[in-house]
């Protein structure tokens, strides 16, 4: 594991590195996608500034609501501006607004867009836990006797003892997704292609949640455990009410 590394003298947080690049490769996408809208590309970048500044917010906001303890970690105010402490799920949900937002001023808030968002989270999922198992950051598995389990002496949050590699599942999981995604962007209607992203990413978290150390909250399941049913269920209820309009029409 190498948490950090030095650059002619800067240390640089190799979790920062992946976050980073993650934003790069979904926005590459994004502007690919937009370009085929005949949309100008650089709105592409316009989208994922605001994905990323609502998705920081959101992220601190959902971990600050989730597991903020000012036992552990101090005041709130330092809390709030300290480094540590985000969660995909709140980032995804306050990039969501802002870009919502955003195109609500650019004139793009269409269906289209919807469905072009839904490769590029995939994506740029698979790429961020790249960096958790680089750094591990803490989101790896229980411990396991499995021929592939690893241990992280020299992670940011180490351990010793041989546990599941999760964010390995995590990147191969939705790197799949994301090409799975990619593939259907012109097969399926977008709020289908979106609706089968929620499933797919729901899904996934569901099941690796059941090899990670997080607190259960209700009925044996994890925080994000529960928001994942809940990414299922509405993926679901969409797909199947897309399908009955297509049958009435």
């Amino acid at each position: 594991m190498q948490p950090e590394i030095d650059l002619l003298g800067v240390p640089l947080k190799t979790f920062g590195i992946c976050f980073a690049l993650a934003f790069i490769a979904a926005g590459l996408l994004l502007a690919r996608r937009f370009r085929e809208f005949r949309w100008p590309a650089e709105h592409a970048t316009e989208a994922m500034l605001a994905a990323l500044a609502g998705g920081l917010i959101g992220a601190r906001a959902y971990w600050l609501l989730d597991a903020y303890d000012p036992d552990t970690h101090g005041n709130l105010i330092d809390s709030l501006i300290d480094g540590a402490g985000l969660t995909w799920y709140g980032g995804a949900a306050g990039g969501a607004l802002a870009v919502l937002a955003w195109a609500t001023w650019r004139g793009h808030l269409e269906e289209r867009l919807l469905g072009a968002t839904a490769p590029v989270l995939a994506l740029g999922y698979a790429i961020g836990r790249v960096g958790c198992q680089i750094s591990g950051d803490g989101d790896y598995g229980k411990s396991s006797d499995l021929p592939w389990a690893m241990s992280y002496p020299d992670a940011a949050v180490p351990t010793t003892s041989d546990v599941q590699p999760t964010p390995i599942y995590e990147t191969l999981a939705m790197g799949f997704a994301a090409m799975l995604l990619w593939q259907m962007r012109d097969r399926m209607r977008p709020a289908a292609l979106f609706a089968l992203y929620l499933m797919l990413a729901g899904s996934e978290r569901l099941l690796i949640e059941f090899w990670r150390q997080n607190d259960e909250v209700v009925a044996s399941l994890t925080t994000a455990q529960l928001t994942s049913v809940a990414m299922v269920l509405a993926g679901g209820i969409a797909l199947l009410s897309l399908r009955n309009r297509m049958r009435r029409s």
